[in-house]
């Protein structure tokens, strides 16, 4: 799954994929049919998810992959084979200190939580921020706990504004001190300034000898927009938000009906 010699016919050398909402069904799982046409491309594949590595390992693990996934928006390269970090990018706390109390001052009190560096990071959860899913996570109550350790990055959630109003508003009020981005329901971040899944991808595929020509990405979330724009092809899932389809390139099937195979299998011919 992670050489870099596609098959005869794959016209690309490198297949970047989002996780939640591309890769991975509702369920976590990766279907059978988008394990086939990933191995049949040939083709490196690179996973590029906005998790920290602590919460994207136990889908490498059940993928048998030991290549290169960028994780935590671009912050961190995580080579799966050998379990350790080639990079490591993080929040500036007292930019992220600024940021949060102009946001705040914007649309009143947030709810927070915080993903720590490192490859065993906590996910800090504060009172009344809503985890998405089931994955693990450590409760604080004393905001000083927010700041004690480097941080990949701060999640905030309002208690009215929707996902889109709440990301527009921290843009707006905070765009100069931290990279706001809209990941998926409920989880909008502020990420060190001018980070993004492109810087990451970018980074792992020079490490392969790739380029951006030599890249067809997959994603569903505005967060994937920089991806995209790196990509030689992008590829928007039918579950993808609107802002997203109307960058990419074209639109493939949902990720429960296996999206990304349907393309694969498509450009195989198969």
């Amino acid at each position: 799954m992670n050489s870099a010699s596609p098959v005869a016919g794959f016209p690309y050398k490198l297949i970047a994929t989002d996780l939640d909402g591309t890769l991975l069904r509702s369920d976590e799982s990766v279907s059978r049919r988008t394990r086939d046409a990933l191995a049949a491309a040939g083709a490196a594949h690179i996973v590029v998810t906005g998790r920290a590595v602590p919460w994207t390992r136990p889908i490498l693990d059940d993928l048998g992959y030991e290549g290169l996934a960028v994780c935590g928006q671009g912050a961190q390269v995580y080579h799966a084979g050998e379990r350790r970090l080639l990079t490591s990018v993080t929040l500036d706390r007292q930019l992220a200190g600024v940021a949060l109390a102009k946001i705040e001052a914007e649309v009143g009190p947030l709810f927070l939580a915080a993903s720590r560096d490192g490859l065993a990071g906590d996910i800090l959860v504060g009172p009344g921020y809503a985890v998405t899913g089931h994955l693990p996570s450590v409760p604080f109550t004393d905001a000083s706990d927010l700041w004690s350790a480097p941080l990949n990055k701060i999640y905030i959630q309002h208690p009215k504004l929707s996902d889109d109003e709440l990301a527009e508003a921290a843009r707006q009020a905070a765009g100069g001190f931290v990279t706001v981005v809209m990941a998926g329901e409920g989880v909008v971040e502020l990420l060190p300034l001018g980070l993004s899944k492109a810087t990451g991808l970018s980074l792992a595929a020079r490490r392969l000898g790739l380029k951006a020509a030599d890249t067809i990405a997959f994603g569903d979330m505005p967060n994937d927009i920089p991806m995209f724009a790196w990509s030689g092809h992008s590829v928007a899932m039918a579950n993808a938000h609107p802002e997203l389809k109307a960058v990419s390139d074209e639109v493939t099937s949902s990720n429960e009906e296996d999206g990304i195979a349907v393309v694969v299998e498509r450009l195989l011919e198969i």
